[in-house]
């Protein structure tokens, strides 16, 4: 995971209240950095917490910090899919998608995850065409799994993926 606030740290971890959280993540301070979003502390990896890990990819601030804050609580709503892979590119044809994330569940059906902050809902009508696509040209099962923030959207979304083997959430069912 790239970026994560404190509470969903607690929760991946395990650390019991939020002072614990807070403790551990004081004696990670010189791993880390942090900003502020909205009311939360958003941590990420710094230079010298990216030596320690090993990790090469370097995370500054960015505008789309609620959609990668949004697809990491899906994550840990659905207990942490070890097969879960951020923004993959599945091409089938001559029609391709980058799906926000993909995991494979038990059963081995391939989940497509889509995140859905303000996009104009005419991208989601296209994604929704190019997994139609998908499903006519493989005929094989899979699952697309929306996330969104708005309520409003949820119904629009169910009714624009009728008949694909869907669900959304909004952002309240995975707090």
């Amino acid at each position: 995971m790239d970026y994560l606030t404190q509470r969903q740290i607690q929760r991946i971890h395990n650390l019991g209240g939020e002072r614990n959280a807070n403790r551990i993540l004081w004696e990670a301070r010189d791993f880390l950095s942090n900003f502020r979003n909205g009311l939360e502390k958003v941590y990420y990896l710094n230079k010298l917490g990216r030596m320690r890990v090993d990790c090469e990819i370097a995370r500054n601030k960015t505008m789309n910090i609620d959609h990668f804050l949004l697809r990491n609580q899906l994550w840990i709503h659905l207990k942490m899919p070890h097969t879960w892979t951020n923004e993959v590119k599945i091409i089938v044809g001559d029609t391709s998608i980058i799906c926000d994330a993909k995991y494979i569940t038990s059963d081995k059906t391939p989940v497509f995850v889509e995140v859905d902050i303000a996009q104009p809902m005419v991208k989601n009508i296209k994604k929704i065409h190019k997994y139609n696509r998908f499903k006519e040209l493989t005929n094989q099962k899979f699952h697309v799994l929306w996330v969104t923030q708005l309520e409003s959207r949820r119904s629009k979304l169910k009714e624009l993926s009728n008949g694909l083997s869907s669900a959304v959430y909004t952002a309240n069912d995975i707090m």
